[in-house]
């Protein structure tokens, strides 16, 4: 997550120190590892930022390797690996005090007519009467708890489960594998498309895998497993702003063996589908 005093918008904003290099703001956070949202965010703005800007990304694969440490700047080198008449692609690696801590592969595409279709969004509530999760957790424990305070104020989108958060074992029992949120960036992110899709990027993670952890515990509340993000791919349909609404639809046809897998569809508000998104998680139980 993004520190008290940073905006998403200068997180992505890296330092080129070198020709395909780049360095990367890490916010100093009690978490104990890197936030993977936005080592993905900052490596797609290293590799749009060796593009010409007239192809917008529309993949990318991820490989979350090493967990990095918060604090401590991130270097991106970029490798120019293709440029052709419609697709460009950039590979790109993560290094962190001389140890790659994440890989990913972006294609860009120039804009070409096509025929259209796409599966319709499921009917939700709208945002707007969903509560926020700081009003969810004053609702449940009467005030908000310091710690989850300052994540409120770190927090760079806003976040509405359009399912009420599950708090007991109880509640858990039964429930599919599929959490639904509405998001959008808390401020305003400018023009830039590419700083859109990375702002995007960005919040792909902050959820997805929630899906898995649905029938498993409550999403809120101690935590019975260490999960991490191992894999990421995305992949961008059509042109969007990440500071206005969009749902996050997201699933887990399965979990087995250790880790999980969840898949997410992201729609703006007339349910046109703008990014399909899948991750697989590792889960391992705490004291076990």
């Amino acid at each position: 997550m993004t520190g008290s005093d940073e905006k998403l918008v200068d997180l992505l904003d890296l330092e080129q120190i070198e020709v395909n290099i780049f360095r990367g703001r890490s916010p100093q956070e009690s978490l104990q590892r890197v936030f993977g949202g936005q080592v993905a965010g900052q490596a797609l703005v290293a590799a749009g930022r060796t593009t010409e800007g007239d192809r917008p990304v529309h993949s990318l694969h991820a490989y979350f390797l090493r967990p990095g440490r918060p604090g401590v700047p991130i270097v991106y080198q970029v490798e120019r690996v293709r440029d052709g008449r419609s697709f460009t692609t950039r590979r790109v690696v993560a290094v962190q005090q001389g140890r790659t801590i994440f890989n990913l592969t972006a294609s860009f595409h120039k804009p070409e007519p096509g025929f259209d279709h796409q599966l319709p969004m499921r009917r939700v509530p709208g945002p707007e009467g969903l509560p926020t999760i700081s009003e969810e957790v004053r609702e449940r424990l009467g005030a908000l708890p310091e710690a989850l305070q300052r994540m409120a104020r770190r927090q760079p989108f806003d976040v509405r489960y359009v399912d009420r958060l599950r708090w007991t074992a109880d509640e858990v029992e039964g429930a599919e594998p599929r959490s639904t949120v509405w998001m959008r960036a808390v401020d305003p992110l400018g023009d830039d498309p590419l700083v859109h899709t990375c702002a995007l990027t960005y919040a792909s993670d902050m959820t997805l895998l929630d899906a898995v952890r649905v029938p498993i515990e409550p999403l809120w509340g101690p935590r019975g497993f260490d999960m991490a993000s191992l894999d990421h791919a995305m992949w961008f349909h059509r042109p969007f702003r990440a500071d206005e609404w969009f749902l996050y639809d997201q699933e887990s046809p399965i979990a087995t063996g250790g880790r999980g897998l969840a898949r997410g569809a992201i729609y703006d508000r007339e349910g046109r589908l703008l990014v399909s998104v899948v991750q697989e998680g590792l889960f391992r139980k705490l004291g076990g």
